[in-house]
């Protein structure tokens, strides 16, 4: 998964990219200032946030996603870039497309996400 960031004046102009790899996020940045504005997007701290999908049957309020999973890096590019004063686009890395199979169909969209993304990632 891949966030591209880009001031909101100019949405097309892309000033920085983050790519998930599956365990850290690799940066890339058009000036020093940006890439330490995407670098405070992407620390490695917890995010709240405020989504029923991620509580338990009967709980309320937001949840804390701590960092090192997909969930987290999407959440945190959510999250903060908009205190960067950027807006995020996420674009699908390269690999295989998702497609929709019937027979899969018990699994979230969510799920179906996180399993593409162990399938792309490369052995250490």
């Amino acid at each position: 998964m891949r966030a591209e960031l880009a001031r909101p004046d100019a949405p097309d102009e892309v000033v920085g990219k983050a790519t998930w790899d599956g365990r850290t996020v690799r940066i890339e940045a058009s000036n020093p200032d940006e890439e330490q504005a995407i670098r405070r997007i992407f620390r490695s701290t917890p995010v709240v946030v405020d989504d029923a999908s991620l509580r338990g049957p009967g709980a309320t309020g937001p949840s804390v996603l701590e960092p090192g999973d997909l969930q987290w890096f999407i959440a945190a590019a959510r999250t903060r870039a908009q205190k960067e004063g950027l807006t995020v686009r996420l674009v699908a890395t390269d690999g295989d497309g998702m497609g929709w199979d019937p027979a899969v169909a018990y699994r979230s969209f969510r799920e179906a996400v996180a399993r593409r993304d162990l399938r792309t990632q490369t052995p250490t």
